[in-house]
C-alpha cells in the first residue's frame, strides 16, 4: 500500500500495490468503489463478452489475469489525474516498479 497526494487539493489516497486480490474475488466492484469507473465497466462489459462466448470459463481467465495488472493500472490512473508520491517509501516503489522514471521525478520536494 502506498500513500499518493493529489498536486492542487492536498487529498491523500491509498493504492493497493501487487495483486489485487480483491479483484480477483470480487470483479469489478472494487474498481467501483474505489471511484474507478472507467476500469470498472471496462472491466464489467469484457467478462460479460467474454463469459457469454466461453461459457464462463474465459472470463475467469481473465479475472485472473486482469486482478494482477489493475493495481498498477489504477495507480497509473491517480497520476494521470494529477497524483504524486506521498512519501519515499511510494516514491522508491513507483520508480523501482517503472511507474515513474528517475529522470521525471522532481527533485527531493519532501527535503526541503
Amino acid at each position: 500500500m502506498i500513500m499518493l497526494k493529489n498536486i492542487d487539493t492536498g487529498v491523500i489516497k491509498k493504492a493497493p500495490t501487487g495483486y489485487s486480490w480483491t479483484t480477483f474475488l470480487f470483479g469489478f466492484f472494487p474498481a467501483l468503489f474505489r471511484g474507478d469507473l472507467k476500469w470498472a465497466c471496462i472491466f464489467f462489459i469484457a467478462n460479460l463478452a467474454i463469459g457469454s462466448i466461453t461459457f464462463g470459463v474465459g472470463a475467469f481467465i481473465f479475472n485472473i489475469i486482469f486482478a494482477g495488472l489493475y493495481n498498477k493500472i489504477y495507480i497509473k490512473e491517480l497520476l494521470s489525474k494529477r497524483f504524486t508520491y506521498a512519501d519515499e517509501t511510494a516514491r522508491s516503489y513507483l520508480v523501482k516498479h517503472n511507474i515513474i522514471n528517475t529522470t521525471n521525478v522532481i527533485e527531493d520536494k519532501f527535503t526541503k
